[in-house]
């Protein structure tokens, strides 16, 4: 039982951990409707937010991640739950909570703002550090076991929220990854490299890379994350594949099979988190979970 450990242990003693799969794809399947923020939505549908998460969990998954990749302040304010705050990241946990029952660890998912910091932006990066420190404080509060920062592609954005997050950790651990998408770098440029360079200075628990434009792609930054950061911990949650258009649907490439044989890849790399993020389903994750278990 994963719990028996806590997370930090378990990260750092050896033992691969199989995080989850794509969370918004499968509420909108349950039911959630096109443009709707299910950070919100969850509010009146933790059943179905339940049921995904325990799908992920009978597909073999340790770690599950809240649905609050957009609860920081600023993306509920455009749709008007800002002062929910609070509690939509209190539900989203205590929702992943019942569905883990003590069998699987919980991450507080926390994404990008969706606009630029200074001086590409107006926001300025102390405010930054704020806004993910509320979100970060409030994960924390509702007992989370890792504050999980994902999806970063700006270098000061992904800084921004790990200090924001360590401010209030309170002795949770932070991770970080970021996502290479644009010839090896984030769409804003920032290198493998550079990024665990920056990364391991402000005392991650761990790091890597999800999402990405291809699973290539990520297998590549995480080679070179290896290196700048050989004794830290990994974590890979890559999309399944490459998105294409299909009947005006958007289908991924890379079935379970592909999945599983990236899998290994990642192992034979030293990964210590592996999943899968964009187009991945509970089937992905069960080839997952066997590939890295076999």
């Amino acid at each position: 039982m994963m719990q028996e450990r806590d997370f930090l242990s378990t990260l750092e003693g050896g033992d691969v951990i199989v995080a989850d799969g794509a969370m918004g794809t499968m509420l909108q399947d349950a039911g959630l409707p096109p443009g709707t923020a299910p950070e919100g939505w969850l509010l009146e549908n933790s059943t179905d937010v339940v049921a995904v998460h325990r799908a992920y969990l009978d597909a073999g998954s340790d770690l599950i991640l809240t649905c609050t990749f957009g609860a920081t302040r600023p993306r509920l304010e455009r749709t008007g739950l800002g002062e929910r705050l609070e509690e939509i990241n209190r539900r989203a946990v205590e929702i992943a909570r019942q569905a883990a029952a003590d069998q699987a660890f919980v991450a507080g998912d926390i994404g990008p703002l969706g606009e630029f910091i200074a001086p590409l932006g107006d926001l300025r990066y102390e405010e930054a550090v704020d806004i993910f420190a509320e979100q970060a404080a409030a994960l924390t509060r509702a007992g989370v076991d890792v504050l999980y920062i994902e999806t970063m592609a700006a270098l000061e954005e992904a800084r921004a929220a790990v200090e924001g997050a360590m401010r209030v950790a309170n002795g949770t651990p932070v991770t970080a990854t970021l996502s290479f998408d644009s010839h090896g770098r984030t769409n804003m440029g920032v290198r493998p490299e550079e990024a665990a360079e920056a990364l391991l200075e402000l005392g991650v628990a761990g790091l890597g890379a999800n999402c990405g434009a291809t699973l290539d792609m990520t297998f590549g930054a995480m080679e070179t994350m290896r290196r700048v950061a050989p004794d830290t911990p990994l974590i890979v949650k890559p999309n399944a594949g490459t998105p294409r258009m299909v009947n005006d649907e958007v289908i991924y490439d890379a079935g379970p099979e592909d999945m599983a044989e990236y899998a290994r890849r990642f192992v034979a790399l030293g990964a210590s988190i592996i999943g899968g993020c964009c187009g991945s389903t509970p089937e992905h994750i069960a080839a997952i979970a066997r590939a890295v278990r076999s």
